[in-house]
């Protein structure tokens, strides 16, 4: 039961993150994108510090030599991911991006049997190659061959699937809001340094910050998609496993398009649907015909006392 509601409350985190794919978009065609990220991450995880202060048991976490270092490494690994997927598409497109970023759903078992020594089972393997052909139908387009762009956003793609890892072993270890406080902190001190080191993104971003698409998209992605989808990742992730947490991010452009279909009335061509309709049925085989007891022993150990972990 733990496990279906960790996974039915990544899938929201999945949907939040999908769901605010255009008001990003709109606003980086405003504000320059690492600045926009500092703030966005700088703001929210000075507010989830400010939160931890305000309850002992997260002011002793925040205390914590080992937790820093965990946080900062899970926090270099996603500020990579941003940072690789922003250059990488200076010279590749928007479709090819999103497909390649996908494929950290085939990466993550590979890590996690490398680092953790997850063994995924066939049912979540079929899954994993479900979900990667329908990232490939969603996101398809006539390409020109292999170009520096496409490998820079598969660097995003080995980043992305390295945190998703590290937040599989770091988890269980710490209290979640103080781990991904120090996680989003740290992206918001790279892409700052980032900034700095280029003066007129810096001019400009003071120029625009203050346009609404700039604002609208820093309040709904510091509040919904930063604090309160990065703490519930963290908080809980720990529930199930590494690639079945992939299997379940693989649906953010499902739902990317959806909203833009929604809100921006972008359509959908028959390979988009049936891209998304793949990336469903993958995450589903392998939700439904996984085995019942999915989480690692030492994590199952963890989950049990409830006690050890201040959610």
């Amino acid at each position: 039961m733990k496990r279906i509601v960790a996974d039915a409350l990544l899938l929201a985190v999945t949907f939040v993150w999908g769901a605010t794919f255009l008001l990003v978009q709109n606003a980086v065609n405003v504000i320059p994108v690492f600045p926009f990220l500092a703030i966005r991450f700088g703001v929210a995880g000075l507010l989830m510090l400010a939160i931890c202060l305000l309850r002992p048991p997260w002011r002793r976490a925040i205390a914590s030599h080992s937790l820093w270092l965990s946080g900062v490494a899970l926090g270099v690994w996603l500020f990579a991911g941003y940072a690789f997927q922003t250059e990488g598409l200076l010279y590749t497109s928007a479709a090819q991006a999103g497909f390649i970023t996908g494929l950290s759903v085939v990466l993550v078992p590979m890590f996690a049997a490398l680092f953790l020594r997850h063994k995924a089972d066939r049912s979540t393997w079929f899954g994993v190659a479900i979900a990667t052909a329908g990232l490939f139908l969603l996101s398809y387009h006539k390409s020109a061959g292999i170009n520096r762009g496409d490998v820079l956003v598969f660097l995003c793609a080995v980043s992305f699937a390295v945190q998703i890892v590290l937040v599989g072993r770091y988890a269980p270890k710490f209290s979640p809001l103080p781990l991904a406080a120090v996680q989003i902190l740290t992206v918001g001190v790279l892409s700052a340094m980032v900034t700095i080191a280029q003066p007129s993104e810096w001019r400009l971003a003071a120029q625009t910050i203050g346009a609404p698409p700039v604002l609208r998209a820093l309040w709904i992605c510091i509040l919904l998609a930063t604090v309160i989808a990065y703490f519930a990742q963290t908080a809980f992730q720990k529930f199930t496993t590494p690639t079945r947490t992939a299997l379940i991010f693989s649906m953010e452009p499902v739902f990317a398009a959806l909203t833009a279909y929604l809100w921006a009335n972008q359509g959908l061509s028959p390979l988009a649907l049936s891209g998304s309709s793949l990336i469903l049925l993958g995450m589903l085989a392998a939700e439904i015909k996984g085995p019942k007891r999915v989480v690692p022993d030492a994590i199952a150990t963890n989950a049990l006392r409830g006690s050890d972990h201040d959610i």
